[in-house]
Order: structure tokens, then C-alpha cells, then sequence
């Protein structure tokens, strides 16, 4: 039954890594909205990019068939050095919110995390390489190459040996970062395409499980806003204590 005006055809997409990439403003949106990222604009390039409230991170989204659409560099800090983590154009955006909403979450702790972890829960499994985690379905290989005890990071998905996208880490790009990536990457939901079926790498049933569902408009409307204001409520202050609020003013009407 073809959708109505009040339905949308979505497809969820199985395994993850194979869905497209997705619309990107489920990274930029709440990025600018919720996390407080400016952005300069300039309708005459196809590009976008965002920096950080405290002008440490910028984030780069331009279309270049030749090379990564999405770079975030990020400036060094008294105990780390630069990094950068860029993202293939067919890297779902889903997977790259991950890695996007664990850098500006305030509560997060740049605590030991090991990115492996998340995968072997999800059943992938080793291969011939020295630090390489395969998916169930063979299509997606996360890899450390590692150099004098530092290594870079590699998440690559291919078809039939053709690279379909490929995600980057620098050395010292944060372990918790790279782990919040990789948890997306293994969370065995489906995720929701909307648009032309062209958009996903592939549609053989052998590879991607395809379920067709009739989603009322306004959820799928809706689904961004919400995105926004579950993200910005991270940063909202938390409410003040009843011994604050009775507490009484000092002789210059200030509360200590």
C-alpha cells in the first residue's frame, strides 16, 4: 500500500554500517542548536563548518569524492596533543553522532575506555591483523595500527572488496571518543532511511535486511527536534537546593 499524506515509507536498515549516510543535519543541527557550535556561511561553497563554543574543535563537512567529507580537528590541551577524526561520506550519521555527542557532552570523563569492548559484546570477532575486530557479517573491519605504543585508528566497511566508507582517528584522539564510535558502530538496531533507495550501498537481501514500515509524517518531522532538545537538556543547570533558595542575602543584597 503506497504511503498517504500523513504516512511516510521508511526503511530500516540492517546492519548498520551498510544504511547510507544519512541526512547530515542529525550531526550539524543539534550541534549548532544544542551544543552551542557557531558557523560561518558561504552560500557560494558546498561546505559547512562548526566550531566549538571554546574554539578548540572545528568540524568540516565538504563534499570531496577523492577524500573524507567529514574532518573535526581539534586543538592541543595541556595533557594531549592535537587530534582529528574524520568520516567517509556513506558513514551513517547515526554512527558519527556517537563520537560527536560524547565530545560535548559535559558529564563525559575522559576516562580509560577500551573501543574493542563494544564489538566483542556485539560478537565481532579477531582477525589475521595484530588489533583487527571483524563484524558478524564480514563487512566492516575496525583496526589499530600501532607505532612505538601510539597507533592510529581505522574503521573501514567495503562490498565485495570495494571501500563503501572509512572512518579515522589520530593517535591521540581520545580512547572514550573512539569507544562512543564504536558502540554505535555495534548496536545491532536498524536504522531508518527515507528518500530514494539509491542513497543505500546496497540493497542485495544477502547482504542488508530491509523492513519496510508506514510512519505517521509528524514522527518522522519530529525526530530532529527531539534529537535537539534531549541533547541540549545536558546542559541545562541543574536546579538549585532548597537550602540555596532560603538562603538569605548578605548586607549587599548578594547570595553567597
Amino acid at each position: 500500500m503506497p504511503p498517504t499524506p500523513e504516512t511516510v515509507d521508511v526503511s530500516y536498515i540492517a546492519p548498520r554500517h551498510l544504511a547510507g549516510g544519512g541526512d547530515p543535519a542529525w550531526i550539524t543541527v543539534p550541534l549548532h542548536r544544542a551544543c552551542g557550535w557557531s558557523y560561518g556561511h558561504d552560500p557560494l561553497m558546498p561546505r559547512v563548518i562548526l566550531s566549538s563554543p571554546d574554539q578548540r574543535a572545528l568540524l568540516r563537512l565538504e563534499p570531496d569524492p577523492d577524500s573524507q567529507w567529514w574532518t573535526l580537528h581539534h586543538a592541543p590541551e595541556r595533557d594531549r596533543p592535537a587530534w582529528y577524526a574524520s568520516f567517509g561520506a556513506r558513514t551513517p550519521v547515526e554512527i558519527i553522532a556517537g563520537f560527536t555527542d560524547a565530545l560535548t557532552d559535559p558529564a563525559a570523563t575522559a576516562a580509560a575506555a577500551d573501543p574493542y569492548e563494544p564489538l566483542e559484546r556485539a560478537g565481532w570477532t579477531p582477525t589475521s591483523l595484530p588489533n583487527g575486530l571483524v563484524s558478524p557479517d564480514g563487512k566492516a573491519l575496525v583496526e589499530r595500527l600501532e607505532s612505538e605504543g601510539t597507533g592510529h585508528w581505522f574503521v573501514t566497511t567495503t562490498l565485495t572488496s570495494r571501500p563503501v566508507w572509512q572512518a579515522r582517528f589520530g593517535e591521540h584522539t581520545p580512547a572514550h571518543l573512539i569507544a562512543a564510535f564504536t558502540a554505535a558502530l555495534a548496536d545491532p538496531s536498524p536504522l531508518p532511511r527515507t528518500g530514494s533507495p539509491l542513497s543505500i550501498p546496497t540493497r542485495n537481501p544477502n547482504h542488508v535486511t530491509r523492513t519496510h514500515r508506514e510512519v505517521p509524517a509528524v514522527q518522522v518531522a519530529s525526530a530532529l527536534e527531539e534529537r535537539v532538545h534531549a541533547l541540549a537538556a545536558r546542559r541545562a543547570d541543574p536546579p538549585a537546593s532548597p537550602s540555596a533558595l532560603r538562603r538569605p542575602p548578605t548586607k549587599n543584597g548578594r547570595i553567597r
